[in-house]
């Protein structure tokens, strides 16, 4: 059951209640997650902020969904990991690389250590070396991408400690 309301554009105060509305004259729904973070204009306008940037992101977003299926798998936020479990269907992750993801990891080594940084950069950053960074340059990610990372896991924090506050769980979104 949600512990916090929902709110509307009729309901929100502030800058809330703009970005609530822009975003129903856009999109026409909007969800539980976005609905409830409205109760802090800050956290709602910060979210948004950032989701839109990590659209932008140079890491490929096949890719940037095994790392949130990964997180969230620890994180514990059931919402976020079916969500970024059927978009990784969606563009055609196979489920034995969901399940893999699921344990951390992938069967391509390049993957497995781009997965292997985001959960470093979740448990424990300060563990991260100078050889991890060099391996990853030495598959293929430029600064960029590794540095996208940071964005993709901070975003899943925040969706994910959200959700697991407000008392979000799949099923419970109704939409706007």
């Amino acid at each position: 059951m949600p512990r916090l309301t929902r709110l509307t554009p009729d309901t929100a105060i502030g800058s809330s209640r703009d970005l609530l509305a822009d975003l129903v004259s856009r999109h026409g729904r909007i969800g539980d997650m976005v609905s409830t973070m409205a109760h802090s204009p800050a956290v709602l306008g910060g979210y948004l902020q950032l989701s839109r940037a990590m659209g932008r992101a140079k890491l490929d977003r096949r890719t940037s969904e095994r790392i949130s299926i990964a997180v969230q798998t620890v994180q514990g936020c059931r919402l976020c990991l079916d969500a970024h479990v059927s978009a990784a269907r969606a563009m055609g992750v196979d489920e034995e690389e969901i399940e893999r993801a699921h344990a951390g990891t992938s069967a391509d080594p390049a993957i497995a250590a781009i997965i292997a940084l985001a959960l470093q950069i979740y448990r424990e950053p300060m563990s991260i070396t100078d050889e991890q960074i060099t391996a990853l340059r030495a598959h293929g990610y430029s600064d960029r991408a590794i540095a996208d990372v940071v964005g993709v896991v901070a975003l899943n924090i925040l969706t994910g400690a959200f959700n697991l506050l407000a008392g979000l769980t799949p099923g419970s979104d109704t939409g706007a």
